[in-house]
This record gives structure tokens, sequence and C-alpha cells, in this order.
């Protein structure tokens, strides 16, 4: 783990040796996901997520005048079980399923044997990279997918920026050090004015490039990609790294290798780029407003008309936990991109 630099690591690069390491990496070594793991996504507290997700994309499909070949990609899968119930409703609708190339995008070698265990249907392929896509129209899905992608912190500081390390001299005590960056060179590099009106930047150089292939793909081929995420709308950028562990909220440097790491995307930034990257426009909710939209009470009645009251209550439970301002229903945003002729605006 040495560095020419003194043992400094960038933020990014400290993230990215904590989740990635091929190793010793949280994501790599073991399944964080559900009640035993570290913490639970939406697809594991309800199927009702997962099938209004599937509908939206069999929605936005016919929208696209239901071409007879097109792919379907998850980004980062997690544990399967959002593709798992998205596979099983896909399948009650033959004709779209014969047309979906369905793929999962997904780094973690174990997390990929979850999946296959997981969702078991022989029409889905794994990918190692996007270029690995075939022409088609692309559908791209990306749950809790951006905010575990390493990022970059800048600081203002009396008018000069500062870029964010982490110190590995004392490997019992890591600290966090600043030091002087060129922002003006490094907008250079974006092409684009990231700095402006901020005095806090978090910018992923990982997820602007993932965004920058998505939607060369989407210019290209047609299509449009989903991103629901812990996301704000705010334009004045701010610190939102954290650290969980066990349900709970942790040290950032304390849990290095052990605790997940996020941060919550600005929306507004990804609008920034899009204005950069050109031809596509976004439109943005939050996870309450785009379930009811969807239809998610409606799908529970139908769930809940013969079950005892027990299971009913459970269900209602659920989609307390998804759609609740105080839980997930607001800290959860959605944002759909794609082309500016495209007028599909189902859950927004």
């Amino acid at each position: 783990m040495k560095n020419k630099n003194n043992d400094l690591f960038t933020l990014d690069k400290f993230i990215e040796e904590s989740l990635y390491n091929k190793k010793y990496g949280y994501y790599m070594k073991k399944n964080p996901f559900g009640e035993g793991g570290d913490f639970i996504t939406a697809p594991n507290i309800s199927i009702l997520f997962s099938e209004m997700i599937a509908i939206w994309v069999i929605s936005f499909w016919e929208r696209l005048d239901c071409p007879k070949q097109f792919n379907l990609i998850e980004l980062g899968a997690g544990n399967g079980e959002m593709m798992k119930i998205l596979v099983n409703t896909f399948n009650k609708f033959p004709q779209f399923k014969n047309s979906c190339k369905i793929n999962i995008l997904e780094k973690s070698e174990l997390l990929k044997e979850v999946q296959k265990n997981n969702i078991k249907d022989a029409k889905v392929k794994w990918l190692n990279n996007l270029n690995e896509l075939s022409n088609f129209p692309c559908i791209f899905i990306a749950n809790e997918f951006f905010d575990a992608l390493p990022i970059k912190q800048f600081l203002k500081i009396e008018k000069h920026w500062y870029e964010r390390h982490v110190n590995f001299n004392n490997a019992k005590k890591l600290e966090y050090l600043d030091i002087p960056f060129d922002m003006q060179r490094f907008e250079r590099e974006i092409k684009f004015k990231i700095s402006y009106k901020q005095t806090f930047i978090e910018y992923s150089p990982l997820a602007s490039k993932y965004l920058k292939t998505i939607i060369n793909k989407i210019k290209l081929n047609n299509g449009g990609i989903l991103i629901i995420d812990y996301a704000y709308l705010e334009k004045k950028m701010k610190n939102t790294l954290q650290a969980v562990s066990k349900h709970k909220y942790c040290d950032v440097l304390k849990g290095f290798r052990n605790s997940d790491i996020t941060y919550n995307l600005s929306f507004n930034l990804i609008n920034m780029m899009l204005k950069e990257f050109g031809s596509c426009s976004s439109l943005s909710t939050t996870q309450k407003k785009f379930l009811i939209k969807l239809g998610i009470f409606e799908r529970a009645e139908i769930l809940a008309k013969k079950k005892p009251f027990s299971e009913k209550a459970d269900i209602y439970f659920r989609i307390k936990r998804l759609i609740d301002e105080s839980q997930m229903g607001h800290l959860f945003k959605v944002m759909f991109i794609t082309n500016h002729k495209n007028k599909f605006k189902l859950g927004f």
C-alpha cells in the first residue's frame, strides 16, 4: 500500500483501496447486504420496489417503440434481489422478455457469485465493462450504484483551493491532510467550471467516466438511465461522506476496509455534466413521489387482498420504509436521463 508521496492518498484513492482492493477491499471480501450485513437496500425491503422498476422499464421500452432487440443493464446489482424480481416480472411479458438482453455490471467477484445463485436465469450476462454492450438501445438502472464510487473532495479556504488526502504515516491513526490544489487547471481538464459559487466540492472521476460512456451510448443508440440514490437537489455542494457498519454510522478512517463508504449525489452537478456532454436532459423527483406515481399502493392492494392481517400489515410497513419522508422517501432521489427528444415522464 505504499505511495511515492510519503504514504499520502487522495481521498478517492483511499476509498478505492478501502472498498475495492482485490484481496482486502470491503466489497471484495464480504456480502454486506441484508439484516445480517451492514445495510439494507430498497429491493431487500420489499419486492414492490423492484416490481415498480420493472413496470417503469417495460413502459419505457414501449415508449421507445418496442425495439426487437435492446440492452437492459443493471449497474452494481448488490445481492441480485432486484434483478431476480425484474426477471420474474418480465416473464409475464413474453414479447418484452424476448427482446431484452439482460446485463449486469459488477466489479466484485464475490457479489457476482451471490447474484448468480440468487437470479438463476440463463439470459442474464455479466459484463466486465460497458464496451461489451452491443449497439442496441440501452436502458440502464443504477440503484445505489453511484454513491459507492470513490470521490475526491476539494475545499476553499481564504480564496485558495485544497484537495483532501489521507495520511497513512501512522497506520494506527489515519488522518486527513488538505494540500493546495490548482482548481483552474483541473477545470480545464474536466471542461466545466465545477467551482462556480462553491466552497466545498465532492466529485467522482469514475462516476463522470461512467456517465460519459452511458450518455454516448444513449446518444448513439437511444435509451436512458434511471438513477436512484442518496442525493440532494441544492446547488451548493456539501460534505456528505459517511461510513456504515452493522447498520450504524461509523468513522470513515477507522472503518478502513471494514465499512461501507458512501456519499450523497449532487443532482445539480450531474446536470452540469449533462450540459457539457450535450444532447441529453434529465428529470428528478423523490423516491416517495416516484413510487406512488408508478402505482405502488395499487399494487399493494392487489397483493394484500387475500392475505391475513399480519401479512397485510407487513406489506404496508415495508412500503412505509420506502416512501416515508423520515426514512427513505425523501433521502433517496430519482433521476432519469435520456435524449432531449424523448418526452417519457412516467414516475416524474
